[in-house]
């Protein structure tokens, strides 16, 4: 994992970290140490949260890297943005495939995490790039 939390702006409201990882299934439960980090520096701008916002942030997170790991092959990034009333949380990747929404069937064992991020975020989008794809969701802060 190689951290890149970005300075703030001078002049600028903008909070954002960015975290490269090398791969492997230990990306996943960091990702969630990211968004902690993360919070905790929402929380010393003052940044009006709804309780609920930490533990939704940190499973949104480790959702879209779960599907980076399980999906593509090789390093993800993660970025955290603060945007306006939300946080965008965005995963590049190296697959070229875009994820799979699957029907809402509860009997389902797995496979729930797109369902999960949707619900939480309102909507996740896919976007190509040139390594792969980022899938991003914008999760609100209240």
């Amino acid at each position: 994992m190689t951290p890149a939390h970005g300075p703030d702006t001078a002049g600028s409201s903008l909070v954002s970290s960015v975290v490269e990882f090398r791969g492997g299934s230990a990306m996943i439960p960091a990702s969630r140490d990211v968004v902690h980090g993360f919070v905790a520096r929402l929380a010393e701008r003052d940044v009006d949260l709804a309780d609920t916002f930490p533990d939704a942030a940190r499973l949104v997170a480790s959702e879209l890297v779960t599907n980076a790991v399980r999906h593509a092959p090789g390093p993800c990034r993660l970025e955290l943005t603060l945007v306006g009333d939300a946080v965008e949380i965005a995963v590049s990747d190296t697959g070229d495939a875009f994820p799979t929404f699957l029907p809402r069937d509860p009997l389902r064992i797995g496979r729930h995490g797109l369902e999960i991020v949707t619900r939480l975020c309102g909507e996740v989008i896919t976007k190509p790039n040139a390594t792969g794809k980022t899938v991003s969701a914008r999760l609100p802060l209240t």
